[in-house]
Formats: structure tokens, sequence, C-alpha cells
């Protein structure tokens, strides 16, 4: 039993280990910097580019978290398809000229890291599906 003064020990999640799980908090904080300096009227951007790059862990997460492994590879699918929703707004972003070079390069550093994680685990993950 441990005293009141000891820390509990507390355990983690299963995506909580995962770097394709802690790059997509990276790029969560980035959006949150390109959000933040988007110019008035650009809301419709903005609230895109939060809910792509959110859902990136998100789905991540919900999928480590399934036992199916068909459900799980389809989060994971969901996933990537979130993160290269992210890529094609910042992308808009940069045309614009809404989000500056340091920025828009971190991001599609991320992105492309994010992508090509969750492309080979949602490969791993349907090469252990057995025919029903």
């Amino acid at each position: 039993m441990t005293s009141m003064l000891e820390k509990p020990k507390t355990g983690y999640f299963d995506h909580e280990k995962w770097d394709v799980y802690q790059v997509s908090l990276e790029l969560v904080i980035l959006i949150s910097d390109v959000v933040e300096q988007l110019p008035r009227g650009k809301g419709h951007l903005a609230d895109q580019l939060q809910r792509a790059g959110t859902s990136v862990p998100l789905n991540i997460a919900e999928g480590a978290g399934e036992d199916s492994v068909n459900e799980k590879a389809r989060f994971y699918r969901m996933a990537k398809r979130s993160a290269t929703e992210c890529a094609s707004i910042i992308d808009v972003c940069q045309r614009l000229k809404l989000i500056d070079e340091q920025r828009y390069v971190e991001g599609r550093k991320l992105l492309l890291r994010i992508v090509a994680m969750l492309t080979k685990m949602g490969r791993a993950e349907t090469t252990y599906v057995q025919p029903s």
C-alpha cells in the first residue's frame, strides 16, 4: 500500500507510447499556432484544419483501443485521411500566403511522417486478418 505522500504510479495507454501518436500531438500544437495567425475572414479554414488535425490523434487512440484487427486498420486509415486533409489545407493556406514558410515546411514534415507511419500500421494490421 502506498502512503498518502507518494505519487500514485500511473500506467500508460498503448497509443501514448507510439511515435505516430506523439508526432500527431506535435501536429495539433503546430495547427493551433497556425490558426492563431490566420486573419479574420478565414474561420472556415481554421475550423476545418483544427477538426482534421484533432482527428488524427483521436483516431489513432481509438484504433489502439480496438480488439478487432479490421476495426484497428479502419481507424488508422481514418487518421491517415485526416492527415492528408491537413496537408491539403496547409497547401491552401500557403498558396493564399496565410502561413509562413517555416510553419508550412514544419507542418509538411510532420504530416509526411505521420502518413508514412499510418500507412505501415494499416498494412500491418490487415496482414493479420484471417478469412472468415
